[in-house]
């Protein structure tokens, strides 16, 4: 009887019934949330750093423009009616692909 009950608390996994579980949540985690947004962000660092003077961009913000001047934290853009600095943070990498896509053209 006393056998019975051990093996029943100690559960199928011989005590670790409840933590196997958790860690395959944890692995699951880290493959679909984690790992994707830092290669997000390693992608993104890339991109700004290789950006030069003459390169459209697109902010974060959606202002379109393009770079006439760097330095180490910011870009000086061109926009339509003047200049403007923003920080080398608020490129927006996803909106700079759709830049290099030539424009769909609508036949009538």
């Amino acid at each position: 009887m006393t056998a019975a009950i051990l093996l029943q608390a100690t559960g199928a996994f011989g005590g670790l019934g409840g933590i196997v579980p958790m860690i395959l949540i944890i692995v699951v985690f880290y493959f679909f949330m984690i790992r994707p947004q830092v290669k997000k962000q390693k992608d993104q660092k890339k991109y700004v750093d290789e950006l030069k003077k003459g390169d459209r961009i697109v902010t974060n913000a959606g202002i379109h423009g393009r770079i006439i001047d760097m330095n180490d934290l910011t870009f000086l853009i061109e926009i339509e009616n003047g200049k403007m600095r923003v920080d080398k943070a608020a490129i927006s990498l996803d909106a700079s692909k759709a830049l290099n896509t030539p424009p769909a053209v609508a036949k009538v």
